[in-house]
């Protein structure tokens, strides 16, 4: 009888310890095993509103974009579309996340934007759906782009509209460009560039 109790006691136990241990990758977020790894680790919703796995995208070289309409850097639509239509066969992506984080220059909705980007500068490339990259409401992505546990030495706050990362082909964090880098500039182009050959 005894040990009857003492092999209910054991199973009541152990099922206590997986049920914690299970509840603990659910519930905590801050824990090593549920941290994404990657900024290719976030599922988005595009500019349609479809859910867009980034991780779809490793294998190739990405780079993300934060952009605006109405922004004095609006015209470098143009080049990015030209990068990414020079490379995009050799393996570049390029994601575009509107936001309206710097002086109310992306007010437009998802729609709005679409027909701008699409109309104006015949962009192909990924857009995703207009989000904040910046204060309390940051999106998770770009907490991963922009903290300093996640980003290292290229973390820090998003200044102004087209930041641009650049992610190797595991989705790392390989360089980061300001606001006045141009799509054609030399320090970017080269960086893809090598970025593709490795």
């Amino acid at each position: 009888m005894r040990a009857g109790c003492f092999s209910i006691v054991a199973l009541m136990v152990l099922v206590s310890c997986v049920y914690l241990l299970g509840a603990a990758n659910v519930f905590g977020d801050d824990t090593p095993t549920t941290r994404p790894a990657s900024a290719l680790d976030h599922v988005v919703k595009d500019i349609d509103g479809k859910d867009v796995d980034l991780a779809q995208y490793r294998g190739k070289v990405v780079l993300i974009v934060n952009v605006a309409s109405r922004c004095g850097y609006t015209k470098q639509y143009a080049g990015l579309e030209k990068l990414y239509e020079a490379h995009k066969d050799a393996g570049l992506v390029l994601i575009g996340f509107p936001a309206n984080n710097f002086g109310g220059q992306e007010p437009g909705t998802d729609a709005e934007i679409k027909q701008f980007c699409t109309g104006t500068y015949h962009v192909s490339f990924p857009m995703m759906s207009k989000i904040s990259v910046k204060g309390d409401d940051k999106a998770p992505v770009y907490k991963f782009l922009t903290g300093k546990e996640t980003a290292g030495e290229f973390a820090g706050e998003i200044g102004w509209n087209f930041n641009k990362f650049l992610l190797d082909k595991s989705g790392k964090i390989i360089a980061r460009f300001e606001s006045k880098v141009a799509p054609d500039s030399k320090e970017l182009t080269d960086a893809i560039e090598k970025a593709l050959a490795n």
